[in-house]
């Protein structure tokens, strides 16, 4: 294994993002454009499950129902509204989708909005699987805190996605492809019977060499992760309220 799979400084990657809200308020309509992928890459599949879930809307329609909500998103331009003083980005967003979802249904206007939102690569098949693996107790379906630990749950579980995805590139452009798949191995999918004595029989390497793979890639995770979330955050004080409460990471 290569020494400098185990450096912490070099190139970084992906590079610090602005915050979707700034990005949202800019006056280049691209630029307004790429803060919305951002915000659907993010958010799109807790929407979609909160459609389901909170609206027992059917798959199809709830498929229209998301991908409308994000591009009413972009055209009424929402995220101007929202004020990072006042509530949490996701709150404000949830309290977007309930509005979207209760005047679509009043007035009929679901349409069919075949493709995807923007470049953004919506799985819905992946996502209803992981809906029907959601164990849900209906005598809280409709609970205020409940709803917010739903969505805060499945948002939780979006933003981890995107951070492994993002892992794993970094990894292949850095030609450290094994130290992803002894992360993969034993962070993602290990269990009581994972060691880092079997991973070193399984990929034959030593043990120093599989703690400072694993090292590596965990503390690039975090870096990645608390990056995507600084993205999605309304302010610094956001950001780091989100991460104690989400990841329980001390991010001063």
């Amino acid at each position: 294994m290569r020494q400098d799979d185990f450096q912490p400084g070099g190139d970084r990657f992906p590079l610090t993002r602005r915050s979707v809200i700034e990005a949202a308020r800019s006056i280049d309509r691209e630029e307004r454009e790429r803060a919305l992928e951002a915000l659907c890459a993010a958010y799109w599949k807790p929407v979609y499950k909160y459609v389901r879930w909170r609206w027992n809307w059917a798959a199809n329609d709830a498929q229209d129902l998301t991908q409308g909500f994000f591009a009413e998103l972009l055209e009424r331009e929402l995220l101007d509204k929202f004020d990072p003083k006042k509530s949490r980005l996701r709150t404000y967003l949830r309290v977007c989708v309930d509005s979207f979802v209760m005047n679509e249904d009043k007035w009929g206007r679901r349409q069919k909005r075949g493709g995807n939102i923007l470049n953004v690569a919506l799985d819905f098949a992946a996502a209803e699987e992981e809906l029907g693996a959601t164990t849900i107790d209906p005598a809280k379906i409709v609970s205020p805190e409940s709803l917010e630990e739903f969505f805060e749950k499945e948002w939780v579980r979006s933003l981890f996605a995107l951070a492994v995805e993002d892992l794993r590139q970094l990894c292949e452009q850095r030609e450290r492809t094994r130290t992803f798949r002894l992360f993969e191995a034993y962070d993602l999918e290990g269990d009581e019977k994972s060691s880092y004595d079997q991973l070193s029989k399984d990929y034959g390497i030593s043990v120093p060499d599989v703690t400072n793979a694993l090292a590596w890639a965990r503390r690039e995770f975090r870096r990645i992760a608390l990056d995507r979330l600084r993205e999605l955050c309304g302010s610094e004080e956001e950001f780091h309220r989100e991460a104690r409460a989400a990841f329980g990471w001390d991010t001063r």
